[in-house]
């Protein structure tokens, strides 16, 4: 499948020579650049607690203000201040505002324990700390001082803040824009530097692969510390004058409510939010009968056919009725990230007219390598490499499964402080080992098969990544979490089985009355449904019904390691 990629980032040529120099701005520029092309673009957008607005010219405003607080504060280039709080304009204003004074951003994820947060502000050298103000107390540790994201009188609040009038000292692209924490919230955490030129270069670049427009609207609903919302949604978003809604709780109603009175046109999540909106959606079909079920599906088949093969999509509006129970009737395109997704979601999404794709990436990466072209997706792909992207598969198997390896602007410097992990991953040359495992075709389409470190080596010695079999439950209502892991059969041998954890939606335990003899009956033969479609040396031979949610990641990925940890015997 041939695509050639765009360069929409041509427009910058207007600006170079005058705004900046060199190949790309930094992110301060960035921003200021679209102040001057959209100054009346909404900008900024959030629901609740109260609604918010700032167009481009207002955020700037607010932004330089903050900038100016910092610097009569006695912030100088190079200070590490940490920004933490539920995602709303605050903190995307007290996040610009470090930018603009010249310091490095650190985004810390809210849902870290107080200890954790302690110790990552600590490990960091974090001077200052913006935080919402229900925590802001509970923080205590070395730092200058302490700064809120809601109003308080306590603490200097950051719409209230400004200051003399000064520039902070200009930021070259090669310094380092912001730190931000994969793990290890216990012992040598891994702070991800990046660059000016890193996520500037890689915001830019990703769009090689997808147009985006001064008209769209964002919508950042997963925690915008993460790279991928901190990427994906807010540097597009404003690399191109576009507007961000921000989401609060990660709450069905809430969402479709939100996307609907937002007129939200880009919409990105994990794959457990798309799974559940497409179940709920297809559930819903069911009910009106098996007869206006069966007509609706072959509908769905003749479009997806149509706009796979012919380019034409047929189906928003053949399926609007159905979208706007999913509030995507303003929808242009949605995409899933941060990890894998059935093809069969991936599928009925774009057949239902909905131009759904996937990416790829990691926090080292800035974080997007990937994205699949929306007119030249393959559903079982994660995505066509970016322009400037290299990719090689180093040590691959008969099939051409073998790690990941990527190189490009878009490539962290190293683990802040901590070089042994550094070159664990990070080649003198700039080779990333990104710890993925896959392969990839002529046309630079990538596909996953899983995490290195998550290998289960079967019995007859054949390797069989967790990844792989948890895709086939993901469409499963009756189950809210779903975990696969090795256990020793042979431990001479290092032989290992092959064992699911499986934590059932309360919806369903509720209906079974909570017996658990009927709910691990039921685990059990959903089970066997998936074993029917595993290949023998991929099928699960232990099963185990958990009674308490599994510890998940902030996007909503399992901590895999911990369970295994847990469950280990």
């Amino acid at each position: 499948m041939k695509f050639k990629p765009t360069e929409p980032w041509k427009f910058l040529d207007e600006f170079r020579g005058k705004e900046f120099d060199g190949e790309w701005p930094d992110i301060k520029t960035m921003f200021h650049i679209s102040c001057l092309r959209y100054p009346d673009n909404l900008c900024f957008h959030v629901f609740s607690p109260k609604e918010e607005k700032f167009t481009y010219r207002e955020a700037e405003k607010k932004i330089k203000e903050v900038s100016y607080f910092l610097l009569s504060e006695g912030v100088r280039k190079g200070d590490k201040i940490a920004v933490s709080g539920k995602n709303s304009p605050e903190w995307a204003i007290a996040y610009l505002g470090v930018i603009y004074a010249g310091a490095i951003v650190v985004p810390l994820d809210y849902s870290l324990k107080d200890q954790e947060m302690e110790h990552l502000i600590e490990f960091g050298g974090v001077s200052r700390l913006f935080i919402d103000k229900e925590r802001i107390d509970r923080i205590n540790c070395s730092l200058e001082a302490k700064y809120s994201l809601e109003p308080t009188d306590a603490y200097p609040f950051v719409l209230d803040m400004n200051g003399e009038e000064k520039e902070g000292e200009k930021a070259d692209v090669k310094d380092i824009a912001a730190i931000l924490f994969t793990s290890g919230t216990t012992g040598t955490p891994k702070g991800v530097m990046l660059t000016h030129e890193n996520l500037v270069s890689d915001c830019y670049l990703a769009q090689g692969n997808m147009n985006i427009y001064s008209t769209d609207v964002f919508y950042a609903i997963l925690p915008i510390h993460h790279a991928y919302t901190m990427l994906a949604v807010f540097f597009e978003s404003f690399s191109v004058g576009a507007a961000t809604v921000f989401g609060k709780k990660l709450v069905v109603s809430q969402i479709l409510k939100e996307l609907k009175e937002g007129h939200v046109t880009m919409f990105l999540a994990v794959p457990m939010l798309f799974n559940k909106m497409i179940a709920a959606l297809m559930a819903g079909v069911r009910k009106k009968g098996i007869v206006v079920y069966g007509l609706i599906r072959a509908m769905m088949g003749i479009s997806g056919v149509i706009k796979k093969v012919f380019g034409v999509n047929i189906g928003k509006k053949m399926f609007g009725f159905l979208l706007k129970n999913l509030s995507l009737e303003e929808n242009r395109i949605c995409i899933c990230g941060g990890g894998p997704l059935p093809a069969s979601t991936f599928k009925m999404f774009n057949e239902l007219g909905i131009d759904f794709v996937q990416g790829y990436g990691l926090t080292e990466t800035s974080p997007i390598t990937h994205l699949n072209p929306t007119e030249a997706y393959i559903e079982t792909s994660v995505g066509r490499r970016i322009p400037g992207c290299e990719v090689k598969i180093v040590d691959p198997d008969s099939d051409g499964n073998g790690l990941i390896y990527i190189r490009g602007s878009m490539v962290m410097q190293g683990y802040y402080n901590n070089k042994e992990a550094t070159d664990e991953v990070l080649s003198p040359d700039g080779w990333l080992n990104t710890g993925d495992v896959g392969y990839q075709d002529d046309d630079g389409y990538l596909y996953l098969t899983g995490r290195k470190k998550s290998v289960i080596v079967t019995e007859g010695g054949k390797n069989v990544f967790p990844e792989e079999i948890e895709d086939h439950f993901q469409l499963y209502d009756d189950i809210d979490q779903v975990c696969v892991i090795g256990y020793m059969l042979d431990k001479a041998m290092k032989s290992e089985g092959i064992r699911v954890l499986i934590y059932p939606a309360e919806k369903y335990s509720k209906s079974a009355g909570g017996d658990k003899a009927v709910i691990e009956k039921h685990m059990n033969e959903i089970v066997e449904e998936v074993n029917k479609e595993l290949q023998s040396y991929k099928k699960i031979t232990r099963v185990t019904v958990v009674d308490a949610p599994m510890p998940m990641t902030s996007t909503k990925k399992i901590k895999r390691f911990e369970v295994r940890a847990q469950y280990d015997d």
